[in-house]
Parts: structure tokens; sequence; C-alpha cells
């Protein structure tokens, strides 16, 4: 009879440790290590404050104020005072500058036509601008001492312009221009240095914000007469003139002799 088959059962597995051991344990992060930039987020704590802000008093603030107003106001003078740029100089302007011959007394009117006749008969592309050259002279009226505007060349005006037949023929067609200066037939332009002298004194140095000096009414050398006063009808020399405290000294002749007499501007007029 055959003996039978045994079948050996395996062995149950041995249960499985409620905890195993992790394979690695993490490391604390070196101290050494940059934190993250960036902001911070939900669950991050902010930065507590470096310390204490600094309480201004109100005199502190006033003084920060003044402060800021003197440097705003230097900053803008500085602004004004910036060399005007070449090509704003009347100077560096395209064409050339002429005098043209006005009936006295009329430049103002003389220019307003000679605009107008630019714009009517199409010529702004030859005839770019007319000029009344001004100074600022100081005068006395009522005993007051003020300051007005003064014609340079009485009788004159300045214009620009690139000139050819046609411009010359507006030019000289205008109402109250009575020609050009210049020799020859052919007008002559105005040198660089002298359009300088006549049309940017306003325009350079100070003036971008305030005119400059003006010019006084009298000058040294000059022949006056005395319009009040002890010696009035009388004419003499100016030989000094004080500008503080408005006077000049006007040598006469009294008696026979050369006199220095000190008197005030509104005491004397030109002859």
């Amino acid at each position: 009879m055959p003996t039978p088959e045994v079948t050996a059962e395996p062995s149950p597995a041995a249960p499985a440790s409620a905890e195993a051991a992790p394979e690695s344990v993490p490391q604390a992060p070196d101290a050494d290590v940059a934190l993250p930039a960036g902001p911070l987020l939900a669950t991050d704590e902010a930065p507590a404050p470096e310390g204490p802000y600094e309480v201004l008093s109100e005199d502190d603030l006033h003084a920060a104020a003044e402060r800021a107003a003197a440097e705003r106001a230097e900053a803008a003078e500085a602004e004004e005072a910036a060399p005007v740029p070449d090509e704003d100089r009347p100077s560096r302007r395209p064409g050339k500058w002429y005098v043209v011959h006005t009936q006295s007394g009329y430049e103002k009117k003389a220019k307003q036509d000679l605009e107008a006749r630019v714009r009517s008969l199409e010529a702004t592309d030859l005839i770019y601008e007319a000029q009344i050259p001004t100074e600022d002279v100081v005068e006395f009226k009522a005993g007051k001492k003020v300051v007005v505007q003064k014609k340079v060349f009485p009788g004159y005006l300045l214009v620009r312009c690139r000139l050819n037949d046609k411009a010359f023929q507006v030019i000289k067609e205008t109402p109250s221009i009575t020609g050009f200066v210049g020799h020859g037939p052919k007008p002559t332009p105005l040198a660089r240095r002298d359009v300088e002298t006549f049309l940017e004194t306003k325009t350079m140095g100070e003036e971008a914000v305030k005119r400059g000096r003006p010019r006084l009414q009298f000058e040294q050398g000059e022949t006056v007469r005395v319009r009040e006063g002890p010696f009035a009808e009388l004419s003499g020399e100016i030989i000094d003139i004080n500008a503080e405290q408005l006077k000049v000294k006007v040598l006469v002749n009294i008696f026979g002799r050369e006199t220095p007499v000190e008197l005030e501007f509104s005491q004397v007029a030109k002859n």
C-alpha cells in the first residue's frame, strides 16, 4: 500500500512591528542657511520692530518745512538762471537781422503793419520777426523814482529775414517804413555782436527772471538844466552822480565862477 504524501504547511509570518524605524532622520537646518526672500506668508511671523520711532516736536516740523521750502526756492532759481540755449538766442536764429527806418514815433505801428503784410502776402517763410530794441531807464515823476522802458533807437526797427526780392519789396512797401539802413543798393545785415548787444540783454544772464539793472536817466559829463530852486534855469555839466541818494552834482556858472551844486534828480532836466 502506497505511503500518502504529506505536504508541510508554511509557518505563519512574524507580525510586523507597529512602530517601524524610519530609514533616515532629518537633520536640523544649519544656522548659517539664509531664509527665503519675498513677502511674508500668512503663516510667517512679522519681524519685530527695530526700535522706537523718533517723535518730532512742532518746532522740528516747522524747521523741516522751512528747509524744504528753501531747497525748492534754490532749485527754482537755479533753473531760471540756467543759460539760454543757443537756438533761442536772437543772434543764432535763422536768417539775418536788418535795420529799417520808420517814421519817428511810429515804430510800434510799423511793426504791426509789417507783421500784417507778411501774413497777408504769405511771406512767413522769408520774414520771421521784427523787434523794437528797448532798455530800462530810471526816471523821476512827481518826485518818485520809476523805471520806464525807452527805445534804444527811436525811428528804427530790427527785422530778421531771409532777404530776397520778394522780402525786400514786402518790407520796403510797408506803411510807416521808409527804407533800409545800409550803404549802396543792397542792405547790410547787422553783425552778430550788434544783435547780441541790442536784443540779447533781456534774455541772457539774470533776465530769465529779473531784468538787468536799469540805466540811470542822467550820465556823467551830460549838460542839464536846473528846473527849480535858487539856481533855476541855469545850465551846467554833471560831474558826479550819487545813485543811492538820487542826487547829481552839477557844475554851474555863478557870478562868472564854475561852482559845483548838489541837486536831486527831480530838480534837473536834460537840455
